[in-house]
């Protein structure tokens, strides 16, 4: 049996009724991944990026026993199941739901697919700010 490791995920939505969507995440989120721990307020912030409305973000922590291939792959799945559309090459653009794995407890990961902690981090108070929380 794997160790369940506790990760810190981040969602926002700027799309459609956004606090809906961040409830939804966090509920097909803990179905698929497992306990969460806490979550954060959710704030408002200028699209980053690119021109487009304000973002609704918050932050999770959660226990899982899910390697971070897994939860990436869950990720992607909860995203498609919301309605997201991932257009590779369009850079950052609009949309009902953003997950983004920002920590897999202490790890430090870095594969084609997915770099740990979040390579941005630093750069995005709009995930800083509910991650303290």
């Amino acid at each position: 049996m794997k160790e369940a490791k506790t990760i810190y995920l981040s969602l926002g939505s700027n799309l459609g009724n956004k606090l809906f969507n961040l409830q939804r995440a966090v509920l097909l989120l803990q179905k698929e991944l497992g306990i969460i721990l806490e979550i954060s307020g959710v704030y408002k912030s200028p699209s980053w990026g690119f021109e487009g409305e304000d973002f609704m973000n918050a932050c999770l922590s959660l226990e899982t026993n899910c390697t971070p291939a897994e939860i990436l792959s869950i990720i992607l799945k909860v995203e498609r199941e919301m309605g997201r559309k991932r257009v590779p090459g369009e850079g950052y653009q609009s949309r009902n739901i953003d997950i983004d794995l920002l920590y897999y407890g202490s790890e430090i990961i870095k594969t084609d697919e997915l770099t740990i902690p979040h390579p941005h981090l630093h750069l995005r108070r709009f995930v800083l700010k509910p991650l303290a929380d």
